[in-house]
């Protein structure tokens, strides 16, 4: 594993107010610089980032001040706001005026998932305009990042073997969970031969503040490696990933990442077991629990699995900001895969199934209320 896996996610850059425009250029600068000076290479933005101006900030934190060898850019078309093939060349053109270069080293069709590939993305022809960029030369690498389960991803990556990489949530916390499913994502994109980006590999935050049990046996292990850091080498150690992308919004946080990700060390089956005790501590905090949840699906009606809903706001809820959980992407095309009427079903015997110790009725409600008011 290089050291130079580590990736600059342009997502949550240093402000001077509250105004997701009013991006702190100078400190910007000295994150960039601090970032390449230490070997690292990827940074990676999108055409919606900080309402549209994080590309024309790395134009001026990264393009216009370091040799275009020097580094790779990534950044996203997005195609959850573009309904007429037209929009498609215009917004790429506008996206390589603003970020001021000829080419992009990675260029992704951005938050892909059911309802968008078998809509607009096939309508307006997004793919093909991808691969005819690439053969021009203006993108480099051809993917796309995803939000939808694996059986999806398996269908598009089948129908697109162009594709060279695909952008995934991968973390510790999600590796296993049914919303967002890290494990069986990152599958699929290695059986088709593909390479990984990883996003949210400290799950906007929530990672890098640990339950007090777990600070302790972390400092135990490593007194010098912070929560953040056990994360991101969890994500960073696993075959064919291209970069970890970490949201960096401070110079103390660029610091810290390059820090560890300079003299990289795989994350150890010692450490591994410490991430699942952390799992568990974390489940301790949610709002509703469940001492067996296979047995709340399996007296759901028509066995909608209503656990991957529950679990999922759970998690949104000990999140430092539950409005941008990665959670939130994935509801509205979860509901696609059950013409059942999840949001509407009874769920008493399933309260009963369980002894009562979870009001079911009470858990979809709220959840599928949150999901449905703040949903992606």
């Amino acid at each position: 594993m290089a050291r130079g896996k580590l990736g600059f996610g342009l997502m949550r850059l240093p402000q001077k107010s509250d105004n997701p425009t009013d991006i702190d250029i100078d400190t910007l600068k000295k994150m960039v610089d601090l970032f390449i000076e230490r070997g690292f290479t990827y940074f990676d933005t999108s055409y919606v980032y900080h309402n549209g101006e994080s590309e024309r900030a790395i134009n001026k934190a990264l393009v216009q001040r370091h040799d275009r060898n020097t580094y790779t850019l990534a950044s996203k078309l997005p195609a959850f706001s573009i309904t007429e093939e037209e929009q498609v060349e215009k917004t790429f053109n506008e996206q390589l005026s603003k970020c001021g270069v000829e080419y992009f080293d990675y260029y992704l069709l951005h938050n892909l998932n059911r309802s968008l590939y078998d809509t607009y993305v096939k309508s307006c022809k997004m793919f093909e305009h991808m691969k005819k960029w690439k053969e021009e030369g203006k993108i480099k690498h051809l993917g796309f990042s995803f939000h939808d389960s694996a059986d999806v991803l398996d269908k598009i990556l089948t129908e697109h073997p162009e594709t060279d990489f695909v952008q995934i949530v991968v973390n510790y916390y999600d590796w296993e969970e049914g919303f967002i499913q890290s494990k069986k994502c990152y599958e699929t994109i290695r059986k088709h031969g593909k390479e990984v980006v990883i996003m949210e590999p400290v799950k906007g935050g929530t990672l890098a503040k640990v339950p007090d049990a777990v600070l302790t046996k972390m400092k135990e292990l490593n007194k010098n490696l912070t929560p953040a850091a056990y994360a991101i080498r969890f994500s960073a150690s696993l075959d064919g990933v291209i970069a970890v992308l970490s949201g960096m919004s401070t110079l103390e946080q660029v610091e810290d990442n390059t820090s560890y990700m300079q003299d990289f060390k795989p994350i150890t089956e010692e450490e591994k077991e410490l991430l699942k005790f952390a799992k568990t501590e974390y489940e301790k905090e949610w709002k509703f629990r469940c001492s067996d949840w296979e047995k709340l699906d399996s007296n759901t009606p028509n066995k909608v699995p209503v656990s991957n809903i529950i679990r999922a706001y759970n998690s949104l809820m000990i999140q430092p900001d539950p409005y941008f959980g990665a959670e939130l992407n994935y509801y509205k095309t979860f509901k696609l895969g059950y013409k059942t009427g999840i949001e509407n079903e009874d769920y008493s015997e399933c309260t009963k199934a369980l002894n009562g110790e979870l009001d079911v009725n009470q858990a979809v409600k709220e959840s599928v209320e949150f999901f449905n008011k703040n949903g992606f």
